[in-house]
């Protein structure tokens, strides 16, 4: 017989569960249980294929330790990574025990919520056990504690040799229902291999920058589509350049529904304008298109639609009156 032991605690030197634990081991060593423990804390960059070790296991242990609330972020990951890329055939024929032991108030809450979960996972449940402990070395002195545990440890043994059934739970009936369309449908093949790549963090990163690549190609297709628009600005602007002597000045209009910002740029006789991102902005503006459009038709100037709040702007406003005289459009 094949045990496997997931402890979601920190490993600390006074926790509890790692005494009870360690008495388990003994007795189900004694019973010629093969066992293996895996301390979830040292896997914690690849918990996503932790739940691939079910393979040879006829049974597993879940052990957590409350600390403060619930039962720890380890546990709940292992249990996430269950959900997503565990093989639902194997769970649904492995027993599980849980152990929770708690330094603080709410053991049987995390009791109960292992419990809970591999129903849902479609598991099969066997009786655990929970504890309060304030003295590590009491609980490990008294005799009568230690007896309960050898007992626990045989009863799980007993269980799985006999292959013991339990009656149905609404849990089981949820699972069903309610959350059949939230998981994967993969095979255990499928399942065991997404694990491995999520559990790869290189490969992670470089989805992620594939994806936003792609999301930002996307958008600016789209904005070349809907604001085709874009040239009739430069090429009216462009028309009604008047130089300034000595006067140099780079802006940069951020127009409401553009996908990049205008900019134009003045040295003397030189004008350069074009759609993008630009460094070294002397003044920002943002404003709609129709106030655009208004001001480009010579309906409206710059600096009355910056008075009347239709355009707003940031940076020199010396600069920014200059705007007017540069484009003399009204």
């Amino acid at each position: 017989m094949n045990i496997n032991i997931y402890y979601g605690g920190r490993g600390l030197l006074d926790d509890p569960t790692l005494y009870v634990l360690n008495k388990m081991e003994e007795v189900l060593k004694e019973l010629r249980v093969e066992v293996k423990r895996y301390n979830i804390y040292e896997h914690k960059n690849e918990i996503a294929t932790l739940p691939q070790t079910f393979k040879e296991a006829e049974g597993i242990i879940l052990a957590t330790t409350v600390e403060w609330l619930g039962i720890g972020g380890y546990m709940q990951q292992f249990l996430d990574a269950c959900w997503l890329y565990g093989d639902k055939e194997k769970i649904s024929t492995t027993y599980m025990q849980p152990i929770v032991m708690s330094t603080t108030y709410g053991e049987r809450e995390g009791e109960l919520t292992l419990m809970n979960a591999w129903e849902i996972l479609g598991g099969l449940p066997c009786a655990g056990f929970c504890g309060y402990v304030d003295d590590l070395v009491t609980f490990e002195m008294n005799k009568d504690y230690n007896l309960i545990i050898e007992k626990k440890a045989e009863n799980l043994y007993r269980t799985i040799s006999q292959k013991m059934k339990s009656l149905p739970t609404s849990n089981l009936a949820i699972k069903q229902s309610v959350l059949r369309t939230q998981q994967l449908n993969l095979t255990p093949q499928e399942s065991e291999q997404l694990s491995e790549y999520v559990s790869d963090d290189s490969y992670v990163k470089k989805q992620k920058e594939d994806i936003e690549e792609l999301a930002s190609m996307f958008k600016d297709l789209l904005g070349q589509e809907q604001k085709s628009e874009e040239v009739p600005f430069i090429t009216d602007l462009q028309s009604r350049f008047v130089a300034q002597d000595d006067f140099s000045a780079s802006y940069s209009f951020q127009i409401e529904g553009m996908a990049k910002p205008l900019y134009i740029a003045v040295s003397d006789k030189d004008l350069t304008i074009h759609y993008g991102q630009e460094e070294n902005i002397d003044v920002y503006a943002k404003l709609p298109e129709e106030v655009m459009r208004s001001i480009v038709d010579g309906r409206m100037t710059f600096q009355r639609a910056f008075m009347t709040g239709e355009m707003s702007a940031k940076g020199n406003f010396k600069t920014l009156r200059m705007l007017d005289q540069i484009f003399p459009l009204a």
